[in-house]
């Protein structure tokens, strides 16, 4: 029995009918990864959360440094420590010194100090930076040299947390200097953002983790707002630090995170 080949028109439209079913799969196929990280990355939050509360039962309430340091002796017990070199180092050296830091032998998986959405992966302008994740400066992580460059004085103890259900530990920080340095910071009193986060979900969305223990995935609402940590991901030499909120959506994404923003004290 003679076989017949396939001609050129059929093979066209072969092809066609492939590209258009992968042209309607694809988006599928993205936001079904996009989840799959999202869920890793509320994980990690997660893990971290839960070895800040380990860490603080048993040190007698004490918070961990939040507060990156550069040196072993520090009296800060901080709960990463940054390289030497700093942003310079290469990720090697940047996940060792993760490893030296406080949280270390709660958290030994150096995976999870990492968002797998992280834009900035392999960035020039980031030098290659590694840790997605900061806490927040009200959490131990103002230091006490420049309390009023902040307007606050930070919590140190667990017990000086007010509703620590609403005030978050944990959030994803974009410092546009290539690596996360300090911690994350905003100004309440002049009501100014300080510090970029990162905005890897949805482009829109972020994790937050809370003192209570519990992960929520956070969407922000104004577009300028957006811009300006999108500005510090692609343009990190043409970012600038301190922004006052600039409209009505704005100053409501503005006071969510003000809401959440714990201290002792108003300086």
């Amino acid at each position: 029995m003679e076989r017949r080949a396939f001609t050129l028109i059929e093979l066209l439209v072969v092809i066609a009918i492939i590209a258009v079913l992968m042209a309607v799969l694809m988006p599928s196929l993205n936001v079904a990864r996009e989840q799959a990280r999202s869920i890793t990355c509320r994980g990690n939050v997660r893990t971290l959360t839960l070895a800040w509360l380990i860490y603080k039962d048993e040190n007698d309430a004490r918070l961990v440094g939040g507060f990156p340091e550069r040196v072993n002796e520090s009296p800060w017990s901080p709960w990463v420590q940054i390289p030497p070199a700093g942003a310079n180092a290469s990720v090697e050296e940047k996940k060792e010194y993760i490893k030296r830091g406080t949280l270390w032998p709660y958290v030994k998986d150096i995976d999870v100090y990492r968002c797998p959405s992280d834009k900035r992966k392999n960035s020039p302008y980031h030098k290659f930076a590694y840790r997605t994740y900061s806490i927040a400066g009200g959490m131990n992580g103002v230091r006490s040299e420049s309390p009023f460059e902040w307007e606050i004085i930070p919590c140190v103890r667990y017990t000086e947390i007010k509703q620590p259900a609403t005030k978050y530990v944990f959030l994803a920080e974009c410092d546009p200097r290539g690596y996360n340095m300090g911690s994350w910071v905003m100004r309440p009193k002049t009501r100014q953002w300080v510090d970029p986060f990162g905005i890897w979900h949805r482009d829109n969305s972020s994790t937050l983790s809370f003192a209570d223990g519990h992960v929520e995935m956070h969407r922000f609402y104004s577009r300028g707002l957006i811009e300006w940590n999108l500005k510090a991901l692609h343009e990190p030499m043409n970012f600038t630090f301190y922004r006052p909120p600039q409209d009505n959506e704005e100053m409501e994404d503005f006071e969510f995170m003000l809401k959440g923003y714990a201290y002792r004290a108003l300086l």
